[in-house]
């Protein structure tokens, strides 16, 4: 029985070099943090650039559903007694989405945002996409099984779809007034990618053990946090007052 879904494990120094390259990039993305002179707005897009982020976004989703059909029909003729693996993340991935979007309505109206049931729908979609790119980047070529007669060819038409539908999910942050970029979601973006490092150390493989579920689990909760960190409010700090000062005799 051919499973689907899957990918082949890093072995060797194939996931210490993934590894490193991780916790490189996990490292620049903590520096971006500290240095980028944060909070800071996203640029809202006007009116004919919304309509264009909105008509990508669409378009992306039916050119992803119309390759995925191509896909499944090939995967299909090659491997007839195919099965779905279990799959233990998307309940995780459901409380996440869920939680985010209540906690952004409640945080949007107790500011008096304009629009907040808006912002939660767009916060909602994102926040996976935060886990989803880079662990596409890392997986895509490892997809199990091949299919023939041009493995790496299905594996551009499956992915190069859903690389713009996180692309453009993502540019969907920029229609939401409350959305600022934030060091707590830098930070956490960087540990979320200092634990894929953890889990590349174990052969990034298929959350099927104890420890790679784990790892996924823990990575996702920081991508959430990441994304619930660019809707909270960044309160200023306190000046403390200083002496009181006597005004001139007269």
């Amino acid at each position: 029985m051919t499973h689907y879904g899957t990918w082949v494990a890093y072995s060797g120094s194939g996931r210490t070099a993934l590894a490193i390259g991780l916790v490189a990039v996990a490292a620049g993305v903590t520096y971006a943090g500290l240095r980028l002179p944060l909070p800071v707005r996203l640029p809202r897009p006007g009116n004919r650039a919304r309509a264009v982020l909105l008509i990508a976004w669409g378009t992306s989703i039916v050119a992803f559903l119309a390759c995925l059909a191509v896909y499944v029909d090939q995967a299909g003729r090659e491997f007839p007694s195919r099965s779905v693996p279990a799959d233990p993340i998307t309940p995780v991935t459901a409380v996440g989405v869920a939680a985010i979007f209540v906690t952004v309505i409640i945080v949007g109206r107790s500011r008096g945002e304009q629009g907040p049931v808006a912002s939660a729908v767009i916060g909602a979609m994102a926040a996976p996409m935060i886990f989803e790119l880079p662990f596409d980047l890392i997986v895509m070529a490892r997809t199990y099984p091949p299919i023939p007669p041009d493995p790496a060819l299905y594996r551009i038409i499956f992915f190069a779809p859903l690389f713009l539908i996180e692309l453009t999910t993502l540019s969907l942050l920029s229609m939401s007034a409350m959305v600022r970029l934030t060091r707590p979601a830098f930070f956490a973006a960087a540990l979320m990618l200092l634990v894929f490092a953890l889990w590349a150390l174990s052969g990034f493989a298929y959350p099927a053990t104890p420890l790679p579920f784990a790892l996924n689990v823990l990575s996702k909760i920081l991508a959430f946090i990441a994304a619930i960190s660019l809707y909270l409010p960044i309160r200023a700090a306190a000046t403390a007052p200083g002496p009181a000062v006597s005004p001139p005799p007269a």
